[in-house]
């Protein structure tokens, strides 16, 4: 019953924040001209387009190229990870539009699992 209720009700991507930020199952967009997956997130209820690009996918995800099917297997892999660091930075930045990056899985405090409820 209670996984039933986890997986209706929103609920916070990461503890400590003020603002509501969930996310939505749906596969990410491959935008090919950018080389990035889009995907979308919703900060108290509004959604805010957010995207990870290929070079995070390739470096941190195990994508061994930047081909949409690599891609989107390597965000299918990392998909809490890269939430969890969405939400941090959606955090930080107010709820505005965030572009993932290969370094922001390495920075102080964006550990795998940080807050992280599932």
């Amino acid at each position: 019953m209670n996984a039933i209720l986890n997986a209706v009700l929103p609920r916070a991507a990461y503890e400590g924040s003020a603002m509501n930020i969930t996310f939505s199952d749906d596969e990410p967009d491959f935008d090919g001209s950018n080389l990035m997956l889009r995907f979308d997130a919703y900060v108290d209820g509004e959604a805010v387009e957010c995207a990870i690009t290929a070079e995070a996918l390739e470096d941190h995800f195990g994508a061994h190229s930047p081909q949409e099917d690599e891609l989107l297997r390597a965000f299918e892999r990392g998909r809490a990870r890269i939430r969890s660091v969405c939400a941090e930075m959606l955090g930080q930045n107010d709820g505005a539009s965030v572009e993932l990056h290969s370094g922001l899985f390495r920075v102080e405090g964006m550990e795998p699992d940080r807050g992280m409820k599932t």
